[in-house]
Protein backbone atom coordinates (compact mmCIF):
# COMPACT_ATOMS: atom_id res chain seq x y z
CA UNK A 1 0.00 0.00 0.00
CA UNK A 2 1.09 3.77 -0.78
CA UNK A 3 2.67 5.82 1.89
CA UNK A 4 0.39 8.47 4.03
CA UNK A 5 -1.15 11.43 1.64
CA UNK A 6 -0.61 14.73 0.88
CA UNK A 7 -2.68 17.89 2.36
CA UNK A 8 -5.90 18.99 -0.15
CA UNK A 9 -4.88 22.20 -2.36
CA UNK A 10 -8.90 22.31 -3.77
CA UNK A 11 -9.74 25.47 -3.82
CA UNK A 12 -13.27 25.28 -2.95
CA UNK A 13 -15.78 22.82 -1.19
CA UNK A 14 -18.81 20.48 -2.15
CA UNK A 15 -21.57 23.63 -1.44
CA UNK A 16 -24.89 23.48 -3.33
CA UNK A 17 -23.05 25.59 -5.94
CA UNK A 18 -20.44 23.38 -6.63
CA UNK A 19 -22.18 20.40 -6.79
CA UNK A 20 -24.55 21.96 -9.41
CA UNK A 21 -21.73 22.02 -11.72
CA UNK A 22 -20.37 18.94 -11.26
CA UNK A 23 -23.76 17.25 -11.17
CA UNK A 24 -23.73 17.79 -14.98
CA UNK A 25 -21.05 15.85 -16.08
CA UNK A 26 -21.67 12.94 -17.51
CA UNK A 27 -20.08 10.30 -18.64
CA UNK A 28 -21.24 11.31 -22.27
CA UNK A 29 -20.40 15.03 -21.68
CA UNK A 30 -16.90 14.38 -19.57
CA UNK A 31 -15.21 10.50 -20.16
CA UNK A 32 -16.33 10.13 -24.12
CA UNK A 33 -13.01 9.19 -24.89
CA UNK A 34 -12.71 6.27 -22.50
CA UNK A 35 -16.25 4.69 -23.39
CA UNK A 36 -15.41 2.69 -26.36
CA UNK A 37 -12.74 0.63 -24.17
CA UNK A 38 -15.37 -0.22 -21.35
CA UNK A 39 -16.31 -3.44 -21.25
CA UNK A 40 -19.43 -4.82 -19.70
CA UNK A 41 -17.73 -6.69 -17.23
CA UNK A 42 -15.38 -4.59 -15.93
CA UNK A 43 -13.95 -3.29 -12.90
CA UNK A 44 -13.47 0.55 -12.50
CA UNK A 45 -12.45 3.10 -9.74
CA UNK A 46 -13.59 6.61 -10.45
CA UNK A 47 -11.01 8.91 -8.49
CA UNK A 48 -12.70 12.17 -7.35
CA UNK A 49 -16.51 11.25 -8.13
CA UNK A 50 -18.16 14.13 -6.30
CA UNK A 51 -21.71 13.66 -6.70
CA UNK A 52 -21.31 10.56 -8.62
CA UNK A 53 -23.07 11.64 -11.77
CA UNK A 54 -19.99 9.72 -13.82
CA UNK A 55 -19.39 7.52 -11.90
CA UNK A 56 -23.34 6.14 -11.70
CA UNK A 57 -23.22 6.60 -15.47
CA UNK A 58 -19.72 4.18 -15.99
CA UNK A 59 -21.91 1.42 -13.53
CA UNK A 60 -24.25 1.57 -16.43
CA UNK A 61 -22.23 0.97 -18.64
CA UNK A 62 -20.48 -2.09 -17.13
CA UNK A 63 -23.58 -3.94 -15.57
CA UNK A 64 -21.59 -7.34 -15.11
CA UNK A 65 -18.60 -5.19 -13.44
CA UNK A 66 -18.89 -2.90 -10.84
CA UNK A 67 -17.86 0.88 -10.41
CA UNK A 68 -16.04 2.63 -6.63
CA UNK A 69 -16.11 6.32 -6.24
CA UNK A 70 -14.07 7.20 -3.98
CA UNK A 71 -13.69 11.09 -3.13
CA UNK A 72 -11.11 12.45 -0.21
CA UNK A 73 -14.05 14.07 2.24
CA UNK A 74 -16.98 12.45 3.44
CA UNK A 75 -19.21 15.53 1.73
CA UNK A 76 -20.90 14.65 -1.08
CA UNK A 77 -21.02 10.91 -0.87
CA UNK A 78 -24.49 10.65 0.81
CA UNK A 79 -25.74 12.52 -2.32
CA UNK A 80 -23.87 10.28 -4.57
CA UNK A 81 -25.03 7.19 -3.39
CA UNK A 82 -28.76 8.54 -2.53
CA UNK A 83 -28.82 9.30 -6.47
CA UNK A 84 -27.56 6.01 -7.57
CA UNK A 85 -30.49 4.69 -5.42
CA UNK A 86 -32.94 6.81 -7.14
CA UNK A 87 -31.57 5.44 -10.50
CA UNK A 88 -31.93 1.37 -9.96
CA UNK A 89 -28.06 1.53 -9.81
CA UNK A 90 -26.60 -1.15 -7.42
CA UNK A 91 -22.98 -2.08 -9.04
CA UNK A 92 -21.47 0.86 -7.94
CA UNK A 93 -20.31 1.80 -4.05
CA UNK A 94 -18.75 5.12 -2.82
CA UNK A 95 -16.09 5.84 0.10
CA UNK A 96 -13.43 8.12 1.22
CA UNK A 97 -10.06 7.79 -0.47
CA UNK A 98 -7.35 10.06 -1.12
CA UNK A 99 -5.58 9.91 -5.09
CA UNK A 100 -1.83 9.99 -3.47
CA UNK A 101 -2.87 7.07 -0.83
CA UNK A 102 -5.39 4.74 -2.61
CA UNK A 103 -7.33 2.05 0.29
CA UNK A 104 -6.83 -0.62 -2.13
CA UNK A 105 -4.29 -3.63 -3.39
CA UNK A 106 -2.03 -3.30 -6.37
CA UNK A 107 -3.84 -4.49 -9.31
CA UNK A 108 -7.37 -4.10 -8.54
CA UNK A 109 -9.08 -2.40 -11.52
CA UNK A 110 -9.61 -2.60 -14.74
CA UNK A 111 -9.72 1.18 -14.97
CA UNK A 112 -9.11 4.11 -13.05
CA UNK A 113 -10.47 6.61 -13.85
CA UNK A 114 -9.94 10.49 -12.71
CA UNK A 115 -11.94 14.04 -14.30
CA UNK A 116 -10.62 17.51 -13.37
CA UNK A 117 -8.61 15.92 -10.21
CA UNK A 118 -5.02 16.37 -11.08
CA UNK A 119 -5.22 20.23 -11.25
CA UNK A 120 -6.43 20.06 -7.41
CA UNK A 121 -3.55 17.92 -6.45
CA UNK A 122 -0.37 18.81 -4.75
CA UNK A 123 1.99 16.29 -6.67
CA UNK A 124 0.26 14.77 -9.80
CA UNK A 125 2.94 12.29 -10.92
CA UNK A 126 2.58 10.52 -7.58
CA UNK A 127 -0.88 10.54 -7.96
CA UNK A 128 -0.82 8.83 -11.14
CA UNK A 129 1.95 6.61 -9.76
CA UNK A 130 -0.99 5.38 -7.31
CA UNK A 131 -3.82 5.31 -9.80
CA UNK A 132 -1.04 2.89 -11.81
CA UNK A 133 -0.49 0.83 -8.69
CA UNK A 134 -4.01 0.11 -8.68
CA UNK A 135 -4.85 -0.67 -12.25
CA UNK A 136 -4.56 -4.39 -13.31
CA UNK A 137 -1.63 -5.44 -15.99
CA UNK A 138 -3.33 -4.94 -19.19
CA UNK A 139 -5.82 -2.23 -17.73
CA UNK A 140 -5.85 1.43 -18.53
CA UNK A 141 -5.72 5.03 -16.92
CA UNK A 142 -7.86 7.48 -17.89
CA UNK A 143 -7.64 11.27 -17.14
CA UNK A 144 -9.19 14.44 -18.20
CA UNK A 145 -8.11 17.86 -17.25
CA UNK A 146 -8.65 21.37 -18.55
CA UNK A 147 -6.42 23.37 -20.72
CA UNK A 148 -8.01 25.92 -21.69
CA UNK A 149 -10.90 28.53 -21.66
CA UNK A 150 -12.42 31.60 -23.47
CA UNK A 151 -15.81 33.26 -24.26
CA UNK A 152 -17.70 35.87 -25.79
CA UNK A 153 -18.18 38.31 -25.26
CA UNK A 154 -14.97 39.77 -23.53
CA UNK A 155 -15.64 41.00 -19.83
CA UNK A 156 -13.27 42.47 -17.60
CA UNK A 157 -15.21 40.60 -15.12
CA UNK A 158 -14.58 37.16 -16.16
CA UNK A 159 -10.95 38.27 -17.01
CA UNK A 160 -11.43 39.10 -13.24
CA UNK A 161 -12.67 35.70 -12.42
CA UNK A 162 -9.80 33.84 -14.49
CA UNK A 163 -7.33 35.49 -12.66
CA UNK A 164 -8.31 35.46 -9.27
CA UNK A 165 -9.09 31.50 -9.53
CA UNK A 166 -6.13 30.60 -10.81
CA UNK A 167 -4.25 32.96 -8.83
CA UNK A 168 -5.65 30.95 -5.47
CA UNK A 169 -4.99 27.75 -7.02
CA UNK A 170 -1.32 28.20 -7.44
CA UNK A 171 -1.03 29.57 -4.17
CA UNK A 172 -2.00 26.26 -2.65
CA UNK A 173 0.21 23.99 -4.78
CA UNK A 174 -2.32 23.28 -7.77
CA UNK A 175 -1.70 22.76 -11.09
CA UNK A 176 -4.67 24.76 -12.51
CA UNK A 177 -5.67 23.98 -16.70
CA UNK A 178 -2.83 21.14 -16.91
CA UNK A 179 -4.46 19.30 -19.88
CA UNK A 180 -1.71 19.94 -22.39
CA UNK A 181 0.71 18.61 -20.14
CA UNK A 182 -0.66 15.59 -18.44
CA UNK A 183 1.00 12.81 -20.61
CA UNK A 184 4.12 14.09 -19.44
CA UNK A 185 3.15 13.66 -16.00
CA UNK A 186 2.30 10.03 -16.72
CA UNK A 187 5.28 9.45 -18.48
CA UNK A 188 7.21 10.63 -14.96
CA UNK A 189 4.74 8.35 -13.37
CA UNK A 190 6.07 5.00 -15.21
CA UNK A 191 3.72 4.48 -18.41
CA UNK A 192 5.73 4.34 -21.55
CA UNK A 193 5.15 6.71 -23.71
CA UNK A 194 3.77 3.90 -26.69
CA UNK A 195 1.76 3.04 -24.03
CA UNK A 196 -0.16 6.74 -23.51
CA UNK A 197 -2.76 8.04 -26.36
CA UNK A 198 -3.25 11.45 -25.95
CA UNK A 199 -6.95 13.06 -26.82
CA UNK A 200 -8.46 16.45 -26.51
CA UNK A 201 -12.65 17.09 -26.11
CA UNK A 202 -14.43 20.04 -25.00
CA UNK A 203 -17.68 21.81 -23.66
CA UNK A 204 -19.75 24.80 -25.35
CA UNK A 205 -22.03 26.77 -23.24
CA UNK A 206 -24.20 28.52 -25.70
CA UNK A 207 -28.07 27.68 -25.64
CA UNK A 208 -30.67 29.62 -23.56
CA UNK A 209 -30.07 26.51 -21.01
CA UNK A 210 -26.69 25.97 -21.05
CA UNK A 211 -26.32 29.57 -19.87
CA UNK A 212 -28.75 29.60 -17.43
CA UNK A 213 -26.73 26.14 -15.95
CA UNK A 214 -23.28 27.46 -16.26
CA UNK A 215 -23.46 31.32 -15.82
CA UNK A 216 -26.35 30.51 -13.02
CA UNK A 217 -24.14 28.00 -11.26
CA UNK A 218 -20.36 30.20 -11.55
CA UNK A 219 -22.12 33.67 -10.55
CA UNK A 220 -23.12 31.62 -7.20
CA UNK A 221 -20.22 30.18 -6.69
CA UNK A 222 -18.70 33.75 -6.41
CA UNK A 223 -21.79 34.60 -4.25
CA UNK A 224 -21.12 31.89 -1.64
CA UNK A 225 -19.16 28.89 -1.30
CA UNK A 226 -15.72 27.77 -0.15
CA UNK A 227 -14.10 29.07 -3.00
CA UNK A 228 -15.56 32.98 -2.41
CA UNK A 229 -14.50 32.19 1.36
CA UNK A 230 -11.12 31.54 0.72
CA UNK A 231 -10.63 34.15 -1.95
CA UNK A 232 -11.73 36.97 1.30
CA UNK A 233 -10.18 35.27 4.27
CA UNK A 234 -7.25 34.77 2.02
CA UNK A 235 -6.65 38.42 0.85
CA UNK A 236 -6.99 37.16 -2.82
CA UNK A 237 -10.30 39.40 -3.25
CA UNK A 238 -12.77 41.83 -1.71
CA UNK A 239 -16.54 41.27 -1.49
CA UNK A 240 -16.98 44.29 -4.17
CA UNK A 241 -14.47 42.21 -6.50
CA UNK A 242 -16.55 39.20 -5.92
CA UNK A 243 -19.84 40.72 -6.84
CA UNK A 244 -18.35 42.33 -9.62
CA UNK A 245 -17.07 38.35 -10.94
CA UNK A 246 -20.86 37.14 -9.55
CA UNK A 247 -22.24 40.21 -12.14
CA UNK A 248 -20.05 39.17 -14.67
CA UNK A 249 -21.72 35.58 -14.97
CA UNK A 250 -25.16 37.11 -14.70
CA UNK A 251 -24.20 39.32 -17.63
CA UNK A 252 -23.56 36.40 -19.79
CA UNK A 253 -26.44 34.31 -18.87
CA UNK A 254 -29.08 37.17 -19.86
CA UNK A 255 -26.86 37.30 -23.34
CA UNK A 256 -28.50 35.49 -25.88
CA UNK A 257 -25.21 35.63 -27.85
CA UNK A 258 -22.50 34.93 -25.47
CA UNK A 259 -20.34 31.30 -25.42
CA UNK A 260 -18.05 29.45 -23.88
CA UNK A 261 -15.77 26.92 -24.59
CA UNK A 262 -13.48 24.86 -22.81
CA UNK A 263 -11.01 22.85 -24.01
CA UNK A 264 -9.86 19.78 -22.20
CA UNK A 265 -6.38 17.51 -22.57
CA UNK A 266 -7.41 13.49 -22.08
CA UNK A 267 -4.83 10.48 -21.54
CA UNK A 268 -5.48 6.83 -21.57
CA UNK A 269 -2.19 4.93 -20.20
CA UNK A 270 -1.87 1.61 -20.86
CA UNK A 271 -0.28 -0.02 -18.02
Amino acid sequence: MATPSQPSVYTTDHSASVLRTHSWRTAANSAGYLLPHLRSNMKILDVGCGPGSITIDLARLVPQGHVTGVEYVLDPLEGARALAAANGVTNVSFEIGDIHCLPFEDDAFDVVHAHQVLQHISDPVKALQEMRRVTKVGGMVACRESASMTWYPQSDKLNTWYDLTTRMAVSKGGNPHPGSRIHVWAEKAGFARKDITKSAGSWCFSSDEEREYWGGSMAQRSRSSGSATMALEGGFSTREQLDKVAQGWDEFREDKDAWFGLLHGEILCRK
